[in-house]
């Protein structure tokens, strides 16, 4: 790992070994079942590298970002860690910036390195390399600056050029649905005079975005979703040049399924022989959930998932054969569970801004994370503008969060809490106020247009010791509870419907704030986080 994010992961607490197995794609049959990750991995990609798979996905706000999972089977995925570890311009990150950040990105392995490309729609495409998929990643290199080019993806050929294709987005460039083509240094480090416009999705295919870029005998392919997130469907351009013109064909689509919108996402091929495609599925307040459609190629246009009704458009599978990759592996996912008895946290906790130290330490091995409530600005409306929330994506359907804590506040106005975040929002809290320490149940619906928080008032609390839970079940039906001992839980308060985030899904997780200044502020220690 770069010793530069190492530290700062150190510093505040990212990285462990943790446990958990909320959501198992893998039946033990040698098949699977989707979604292969029941979690918030937007516009995922994948690259091979031997007998390896690797895989990346857009972290908009949330730090450390860019995550690198990998995966020997292309069903069983462990997080790894992450290339980035602060956004720049960091007078800009180190706030909250729900829905900027890091969109799109895409990985490659090329000459023995691994690149991404991934984009920032106020500030442009920007590049980083590595050996080593879980670092020293570079320094990002702006290959193109702009406002609103997104979605990039490189192409090295045969002859030795290297192009790119990307997308734009109307909210910034002012125009969409519409994919140019640049040729590229060789390095990957700047673009080659104007690009073509190989492909205008206006009347057919609105909102074409996300180009995935290949070669396959001999022609050139351009995978790109259209329609929109939740109810488009997988595009597929190919040409013998590489400007085209192309030809178009739709291969992917929700058909009789249940799953919406099958489209964003990458292709590998096997040394079996055997193809895959890996995308998302758009699911509310879980996030864009992963899935993976095998794919068949017929004529030179490849078919995903099974063309069920033979109409020449695939639909997406609910569980099929385990990719062919020359052996079994043990079935993982990324864990939820976090017990604190190393010197780190688990990779799966990300920050809402770029973190700053002292918000947190590990405490080695004496079992548990601390974190310092933190002073907040008079300006902050609510949990949205607040940049020390310690969150991480929602992990399965249906599951149980429960933190065991110590609360020793300094101050009134000292509050630790477990969150369920997005536009809406709700947690419940231990905090210190005049009147002695209490637990309060909070719920903010439309918290970006600065709403305030309406209050739930609970009970008062005889010990620094305290379990606090959350309960979500089908339909992100979110219910909070408290406990003294562990066993005996107290609901309070109403069941809360948890709402995505900006382009991501809902998060769970803590945080501690104060709204007083102090030379020695208070903390909770945090015994353990289990998701059951």
């Amino acid at each position: 790992m770069n010793k530069t994010i190492f530290f700062l992961l150190a510093i505040t607490g990212l990285v462990s070994t943790a446990t958990g197995q909320p959501w198992q794609a893998d039946l033990g049959n040698w098949n699977y079942k989707n979604p292969i990750l029941y979690a918030d991995y937007s516009d995922p990609d994948i690259c091979k590298a031997g007998a390896d798979f690797y895989m990346t996905a857009s972290s908009f706000n949330c730090i450390p970002g860019l995550p690198i999972l990998h995966s020997k089977d292309l069903v069983n995925w462990e997080l790894v860690g992450y290339v980035l570890n602060k956004l720049e311009p960091a007078c800009v990150f180190n706030q909250p910036q729900p829905g900027n950040g890091v969109w799109a990105p895409a990985i490659r392995f090329h000459n023995g390195e691994f690149y991404i490309f991934y984009p920032d729609p106020d500030y442009g495409i920007f590049l980083t390399k590595a050996k080593n998929p879980a670092g020293p990643w570079s320094e990002p290199v702006l290959v193109q600056a702009g406002k609103g080019w997104i979605d990039p993806c490189p192409l090295w050929d045969e002859d030795g050029k290297a192009y790119l294709v990307n997308a734009f987005a109307g909210s910034r460039a002012g125009f969409k649905s519409i994919l140019v083509v640049h040729e590229m240094s060789p390095d990957g480090t700047k673009l080659i005079g104007d690009g073509v416009l190989v492909f205008d999705g206006h009347k057919n295919h609105p909102t074409v975005e996300g180009p995935k870029f290949y070669k396959r005998n001999g022609y050139y392919y351009i995978f790109a979703p259209a329609g929109g997130v939740p109810a488009g469907w997988q595009l597929i351009l190919r040409s013998k040049n590489v400007y085209g013109p192309y030809e178009e064909k739709i291969v992917l689509h929700q058909g009789n399924t249940n799953i919406n919108g099958p489209h964003q996402g990458g292709w590998v091929e096997l040394d079996s022989g055997e193809s895959w495609f890996i995308h998302f599925q758009d699911a509310e307040a879980y996030g864009r959930i992963v899935h993976l459609q095998p794919v068949k190629w017929v004529d030179d246009w490849p078919l995903m998932g099974i063309d069920s009704n033979n109409d020449g458009i695939g639909e997406p599978v609910s569980t099929f054969t385990k990719p062919n990759v020359g052996g079994k592996f043990p079935a993982n996912t990324i864990p939820a569970t976090d017990e604190f008895n190393g010197p780190f946290a688990g990779l799966q906790w990300q920050w809402s801004a770029n973190p700053a130290p002292g918000w947190m330490f590990g405490s080695g091995n004496m079992g548990f994370l601390r974190l310092n409530c933190v002073l907040q600005s008079d300006s902050i409306t609510n949990l949205w503008e607040v940049p020390n929330l310690f969150l991480q994506k929602f992990p399965a359907p249906e599951f149980t969060a429960t933190v065991k804590l110590t609360f020793q506040p300094a101050m009134d106005g000292d509050k630790v809490g477990l969150v369920v975040m997005g536009q809406d929002y709700a947690y419940i809290s231990v905090e210190k106020t005049k009147e002695g320490i209490g637990i309060n149940r909070y719920t903010c619906l439309n918290a970006p247009q600065k709403m305030a928080e309406i209050q739930i008032p609970g009970e008062k609390m005889e010990t620094a010791g305290i379990y606090l839970q959350v309960q979500v079940s089908k339909g992100a039906v979110c219910r909070f509870a408290f406990s003294a001992d562990g066993k005996k839980f107290k609901t309070l308060g109403e069941d809360f419907i948890a709402k995505p985030g900006k382009w991501i899904g809902a998060k769970v997780g803590l945080f501690a704030v104060s709204n007083k200044k102090t030379n020695d502020s208070g903390y909770a220690d945090i015994d353990w986080f289990r998701v059951n």
